[in-house]
């Protein structure tokens, strides 16, 4: 048994419920390699520095929302240092530009801040601009559920943070990925996707200022989100399949990052106390995001969820492959956007 995976147990009882958005064992879902898919060599202790060993990825231009800290930095971070030009996107210009400067290789910034659309807008402009094709869309920004609910412009936060920002701005940007020669939309989902939602999935009529009819549940709100990006992901690649592009959704890990700010002081404690012993570094936890942008093995690889830098599947009771969901958030989240999507 590895060091983490004993932790792991050994901390188990103490923290939950507190941790169960993100971390420890599965229980009901097991997680296998996917059929037809070998092993990729990695697993859940690589760093994003040994999943892109060897790669040369001068020439590629890859974009990472959320780049001023976590795993986004270090994605970006990794990336640049094998040669990418890295677009690095923070809430404010300032944010963004001190991350960037502080990476090795060329790391242009750009402003983005998801709680407001005519922010993705000019994001998306701002990257057009540059004129350069997207060899990869990293969606890597994004923030728990808070304690208690919270809604921006009729939008329920995290479902707007984590998903239907990033939804505005691929369609914006999907002609520089699929003018790349092989593009990857790559979805930062989580394991909350399928162990932390409502049974019923994404409850559609509590993505506003209704909680229709259920109690809040800030996880609960927080999985939705993830499942959204997880059907989005899956929509994508049904639409991307007669083209070069692709588009896979991952789970991270369990990441030792300030996810739990707003999420009440007992959440953040047991974060802080606990997270160290059984959470992934962050260097570990960018690596299947490295490896999904990046490596050649996911060459040509769509539709799919990644776990530790392994294409795998997920079994249980879940809608990671609910196409019916997927079309119904497509058709919802369109309406949500109106003509923001132009």
């Amino acid at each position: 048994m590895q060091r983490r995976q004993f932790l792991a147990l050994s901390a188990a009882t103490a923290t939950a419920p507190a941790l169960t958005g993100c971390g420890g064992e599965p229980k009901g879902f097991p997680v296998n390699i996917k059929a037809g898919f070998k092993d990729s060599g990695f697993g859940p202790e690589s760093t994003a520095e040994e999943v892109t060993e060897g790669l040369d990825l001068s020439g590629k231009t890859m974009l990472v929302t959320g780049c001023n800290s976590g795993i986004g930095l270090e994605t970006m971070r990794v990336l640049a240092l094998q040669g990418a030009h890295v677009i690095g996107s923070g809430r404010t210009m300032e944010k963004a530009s001190a991350a960037c400067a502080s990476v090795e290789g060329k790391a242009t910034p750009v402003s983005l801040e998801l709680t407001d659309f005519d922010s993705v807008l000019d994001c998306a402009e701002q990257v057009e601009e540059l004129g350069l094709p997207l060899d990869a869309l990293i969606c890597n920004a994004g923030i728990s559920g808070r304690k208690q609910k919270q809604v921006v412009n009729g939008i329920e936060i995290a479902f707007l943070v984590n998903y239907l920002s990033h939804f505005l701005l691929v369609n914006k940007l999907l002609p520089l990925v699929t003018a790349a020669p092989q593009g990857r939309i790559v979805h930062v989902s989580s394991r909350a996707a399928y162990r932390r939602t409502p049974p019923d999935g994404i409850r559609f009529n509590t993505l506003g200022e209704s909680n229709g009819g259920f109690e809040y549940d800030s996880w609960e709100y927080y999985g939705q989100s993830k499942l959204a990006n997880a059907l989005f992901s899956r929509k994508w690649a049904q639409k991307l399949a007669a083209t070069n592009a692709t588009s896979n959704a991952l789970h991270p890990g369990f990441i030792k990052t300030n996810i739990a700010r707003g999420q009440g002081r007992l959440t953040e404690i047991a974060f802080d106390i606990v997270g160290p012993f059984i959470a992934k570094s962050v260097e570990e936890g960018a690596a299947t995001t490295c490896y999904a942008a990046a490596h050649p093995q996911m060459a040509g690889v769509n539709g799919e969820f990644l776990f530790d830098s392994n294409v795998v599947s997920v079994g249980g009771d879940h809608h990671l492959e609910n196409d019916a969901m997927a079309d119904r958030l497509w058709n919802v989240s369109e309406e949500m956007l109106g003509s923001y999507l132009g």
